[in-house]
């Protein structure tokens, strides 16, 4: 063995299904030293003829979290380690799992070109701006509008969403059949184009180029295979600062909706961040909640609404606007916070009648320098609020806001005046605990 290959080091090997001959001399010499050759059912299957007879084959296939141990005891041991895993196993892959766990200093890793690089070749499209995601996980079901974080295809729905060209690996549950389904589900259509690389360098290998949702989802792909999700580009959107009538409300107008010039400074004050975790409340035509979710590509937004009506509409909103950061259930609050993560900024539109209550609640759950932002239109639900604020020692303020808008009387135009709004921010402090 190399002085360059200590013991106390392990080799990541990537590998395709082209096997020993795609591999490079370099990382066959490491396999042919392994004492211990990890990896899962099929890798291994490509490197079991071309290891020396006493290597012992470990399947890590559903033991991932016990890998570690296996590698740290055979290398204590001195025993040479060999892990192998498909194409390059920095993207998407375990490499940086295993470094996490060992140090980059004791793990070498010796890549293959990814599936997703092959499958660029074959469709012959060039793929420097592409963004890659994995729906490579356990099998959550079918997609759902309002799908949360949780579910095995959300990353995947948001990096459609925010991008015109993805590259997916797949699994095989969460495969190009199902992926083309949640398009369906997600208002997608003929805009959308998928192209599915199959059981790539294996002799039956297959390509599906240019297929639209409604034909793949009715198809049924070999395993393994990998996905291209491309689509017409969205025409240039605002992040927020929709028209109010651009939303479906309920009808006629009884303004239920948070006006665009409150919207706009109530977001303001909310000061999100890009992965914010934000609850709605009272969430109406779905105005505020869904701005935010624009504004927090990366994050999510919980909300509820106890009218049935309401609730729809905002609904067909998230839908008409194709946000899939957004889950809505019909309640009224403090129902269903219990189940919701920690937020980091918090809209109140509307309480039924329990406003002090969720103040207190709210402020218990709200992450470190989080902010609860309210609008009241009524001097009553003002000074509930304030006296709640203050029992609990809150930092808070409040914004009058008193807008007019232009209206057409003959041949020129007056002023029509808005109802005021009073917008209170409250801001979360650190206990001295969370702040040391």
């Amino acid at each position: 063995m190399k002085p360059s290959e200590p013991l106390n080091t392990c080799a990541l090997i990537g590998i395709l299904d082209d096997g020993w001959a795609g591999l490079s001399d370099a990382a066959r010499r490491r396999l042919a030293s392994a004492d211990l050759v990890v990896g899962a059912g099929r890798t291994l299957e490509l490197v079991r003829t071309h290891v020396p007879e006493g290597t012992t084959l470990k399947d890590m296939k559903g033991t991932l979290t016990q890998t570690p141990a296996w590698i740290a005891e055979a290398m204590e041991a001195g025993r040479r380690v060999a892990i192998v895993a498909t194409g390059d196993p920095l993207c998407h892959g375990i490499a940086g799992f295993l470094a996490g766990k060992f140090g980059h200093a004791r793990v070498e890793i010796f890549p293959a070109p990814t599936t997703l690089q092959l499958a660029f070749a074959r469709f012959k499209k060039p793929w420097q701006d592409v963004k890659i995601a994995s729906c490579h996980s356990a099998d959550a079901g079918e997609w759902i509008v309002g799908a949360t974080p949780a579910h095995g295809l959300y990353n995947a729905m948001r990096a459609i969403a925010r991008h015109s060209q993805v590259a997916l690996f797949t699994g095989p549950d969460n495969n190009p059949a199902r992926l083309a389904r949640a398009l369906l589900t997600a208002g997608y259509g003929d805009e959308v184009r998928l192209s599915v690389a199959s059981r790539l360098l294996l002799p039956d290998e297959q390509l599906f180029p240019d297929i639209t949702p409604a034909a793949a989802a009715a198809m049924e792909f070999p395993d393994p295979n990998v996905v291209l999700v491309e689509r017409a580009a969205d025409a240039p959107a605002p992040a927020f600062g929709f028209d109010d009538l651009e939303y479906i409300q309920r009808t006629p107008e009884k303004g239920l909706i948070t006006k665009q010039e409150a919207r706009a400074v109530s977001l303001a004050k909310l000061r999100l961040a890009a992965d914010a975790v934000v609850w709605d409340i009272g969430a109406g035509s779905g105005s505020v909640g869904l701005e935010a979710a624009r504004l927090a590509p990366h994050g999510h937004v919980w909300a509820i609404e106890k009218n049935e009506g309401d609730a729809a509409n905002a609904r067909a909103n998230a839908s008409r606007f194709r946000i899939s950061n957004y889950t809505l259930v019909e309640g009224k609050a403090p129902a269903h916070l219990d189940t919701w993560p920690d937020p980091d900024a918090v809209f109140i539109g509307g309480s039924g009648g329990e406003l002090g209550e969720l103040i207190r609640l709210i402020l218990g759950r709200l992450k470190p320098q989080g902010r609860l932002v309210m609008n009241f239109v009524t001097i009553e639900n003002l000074s509930t609020a304030t006296v709640a604020l203050k029992a609990v020692g809150a930092t808070w303020d409040v914004v009058q806001l008193q807008a007019s808008r232009s209206q057409p009387i003959l041949d020129m135009h007056r002023l029509a005046a808005q109802n005021p709004v009073w917008i209170v921010t409250a801001i979360k402090q650190a206990t001295p605990k969370e702040a040391t």
